[in-house]
């Protein structure tokens, strides 16, 4: 439930967000955007602006990050169920199999309890946020590349000269990326 700022500093460590290999760092420093904790926090925080579906929380955090990072629903599904075991939110069905998430009293009296975290994980994502716009052509073309090495990888094992070939394209993408 929480990122680690593990993982290799590839060409996006001169960027202001980066992924590592577990999830976000997204302070100017590459320090952790999410301490222990703060990702359930931050859930908590926007089921009490208003009831949400997981997959509305999900979105909502990309959009906040100006779409530098999303959490994945194997990380927000569970939180949401321990918030609802730990009584901090109810669910209903809705629409199907999908779940509204609601505040409970306790789940404000936690936030309250915890309100100067949510204050500094809201500011660390105000920052993160509100980095340079890349506009969406830019989002549109990393989702091109993600989903055309997903595509290409997912049609088997690539051989030693297709590896090569792969991994000089990204690397020459990289390189134009820092020069320009």
């Amino acid at each position: 439930m929480h990122f680690h700022p593990h993982g290799h500093r590839g060409f996006g460590h001169r960027m202001m967000h980066g992924m590592g290999r577990h999830g976000f760092r997204g302070t100017r420093g590459g320090g952790r955007m999410f301490q222990h904790g703060d990702l359930r926090l931050l859930i908590l925080a926007l089921i009490a602006e208003a009831p949400r579906h997981g997959y509305e929380i999900i979105r909502e955090i990309e959009s906040r990050l100006g779409g530098a990072y999303a959490p994945s629903p194997g990380v927000v599904y569970p939180t949401l169920t321990m918030l609802e075991e730990l009584g901090f939110v109810t669910a209903a069905s809705t629409e199907g199999a999908k779940r509204q998430y609601t505040i409970t009293a306790e789940g404000n009296a936690h936030l309250a309890a915890n309100q100067a975290t949510v204050d500094a994980i809201m500011a660390r994502i105000d920052e993160a946020g509100s980095g340079p716009d890349t506009g969406p052509r830019v989002l549109r073309a990393m989702a091109n590349l993600r989903f055309a090495l997903k595509l290409r990888l997912g049609r088997g094992s690539v051989d030693d000269v297709a590896a090569d070939r792969i991994a000089a394209i990204l690397d020459a993408a990289a390189a134009d990326i820092e020069r320009s």
